[in-house]
């Protein structure tokens, strides 16, 4: 129902997950049930379209662009600075301190004067979005405050149903965009630990969407966005591809090595299946996480209240934000990884050698044996278990089998063996129950 912004009282968002428990209350809400509802509304309405698709586009739509790259100039204002730390610049706290202070200002230049009484409770979804002052990082919560932002834009009726395409199209890219450029210019650190879990260090919503728009591609199939050319070719149409370019232009090596879970998605059949798992895996892994929902504000827009018809579900199953160390037995798909001269079409080779492990045990390069093994792992660990598994991780360890998967990932086909270092399983298991991409 849209908002009247004439009559409805607007308030200043705050935070109400304060606590582990709290969760659930977020999980119950009417928030929640808008912000998945706008999620899979956008997801439907690019599925199968690029980004260079011909839509309506109205005032609204032109005016948030324009302020999207108000912003932008501002980062060309505020350069970084010169200082000892590689990654942090302090530069990014005067971007940030304009930005709180000409908040308000650059969202009422972009919605008509009928909109502007929720102004000052949309703005603050757009300071959060562009990452923390005070840590200078930038993760998958400030991402979502875009998406909030953008929620609460269409709640109000700034933005209707038939902009749902501008919307991701041309909003959405613009910011991507300019999450990139703050990213790159401030040298900000990912927000939060980066396990096997992760698709990439920033940002999870343009593999969603991209993924949508992929949909049935006639030429493009998921093993195929590993090959450079094609990304390449496609990047400027497709959000998925543009993600996996940038994230080629950040890293070296092989792309198994550093992006592993991508690597597993390539693997998967369709991009419909792809599309379906990313949104539970997104629900699991973001809006399930404590770390994360804890910092999302809430105001009259998007409110902490129960909601009354529950149409979105949150993964089934309790997961608690800390777990104890279990032994779990390594999943089916790790019984049949193929040697390391199998490789996929467009694929870096495997290296035959681990930082921090000198020579790779020749029983990790072949293929795993029948016989069961099992996993140590922890949600979280003491800074002296890590330092001890860190040590550890110096020699060479006798690791039969180190592929594991996201629950999201179904055992489609057989996928080479993980080669990184065991210091980095620390942060590896994940529960994610409900994040599934099987063929159902």
């Amino acid at each position: 129902m849209v908002i009247d912004c004439k009559t409805h009282k607007f308030e200043t968002p705050q935070r109400a997950v304060l606590v582990a428990q709290d969760v659930k209350k977020w999980e119950q809400s009417e928030a929640y049930q808008d912000i998945l509802g706008f999620l899979i509304s956008m997801n439907e309405a690019v599925k199968g379209k690029k980004l260079s698709v011909e839509c309506k586009t109205n005032d609204v739509v032109t005016g948030v662009l324009k302020m999207l790259d108000t912003l932008s100039q501002w980062i060309d204002e505020i350069p970084a600075v010169d200082q000892p730390q590689r990654y942090g610049n302090k530069a990014f706290r005067d971007f940030y301190a304009r930005l709180k202070e000409k908040g308000e200002e650059v969202v009422r230049a972009a919605l008509s004067e009928e909109f502007h009484p929720a102004v000052p409770e949309i703005s603050v979804y757009l300071v959060e979005s562009v990452g923390n002052s005070t840590r200078i990082d930038y993760g998958t919560g400030h991402e979502l405050a875009f998406l909030m932002f953008l929620t609460c834009i269409f709640k109000i009726g700034a933005l209707k149903q038939e902009d749902s395409v501008a919307a991701v199209t041309k909003i959405y890219r613009r910011y991507l965009e300019l999450a990139r450029k703050l990213q790159m210019t401030y040298k900000m650190e990912p927000a939060g630990s980066q396990g096997v879990w992760s698709l990439d260090d920033y940002q999870f919503i343009p593999f969603i969407w991209g993924s949508s728009q992929l949909y049935m591609h006639p030429k493009i199939s998921p093993e195929m966005f590993i090959s450079e050319k094609i990304v390449n070719e496609y990047a400027d149409e497709y959000l998925f591809l543009s993600c996996i370019k940038f994230i080629l232009s950040v890293k070296t090596g092989p792309f198994a090595e550093h992006s592993n879970q991508l690597w597993n998605i390539s693997g998967v059949q369709s991009w419909g299946k792809i599309n379906q798992g990313l949104i539970k895996m997104y629900k699991a892994e973001v809006l399930h996480k404590f770390p994360v929902v804890q910092h999302v504000l809430f105001g009259s827009i998007l409110s902490i209240s129960a909601a009354t018809e529950i149409k979105f579900h949150p993964p089934s199953g309790d997961m608690p934000a800390t777990r104890k160390p279990t032994n779990m037995p390594c999943p089916s798909a790790m019984q049949g990884c193929v040697p390391p001269n199998v490789q996929r079409p467009g694929a870096h080779p495997l290296p035959t050698e681990l930082p921090l492990m000198g020579k790779m045990p020749q029983n990790m390069l072949s293929k795993p044996t029948a016989a069961p093994c099992t996993v140590s792992v922890s949600h979280s660990l003491s800074a002296k278990a890590h330092e001890n598994f860190k040590d550890a991780s110096r020699g060479s360890v006798d690791m039969p089998c180190v592929k594991e998967r996201h629950p999201a990932m179904s055992p489609l086909d057989n996928l080479p063996p993980n080669t990184i270092s065991p210091s980095n399983m620390c942060s590896r298991m994940h529960s994610g129950q409900e994040a599934d991409f099987s063929n159902k």
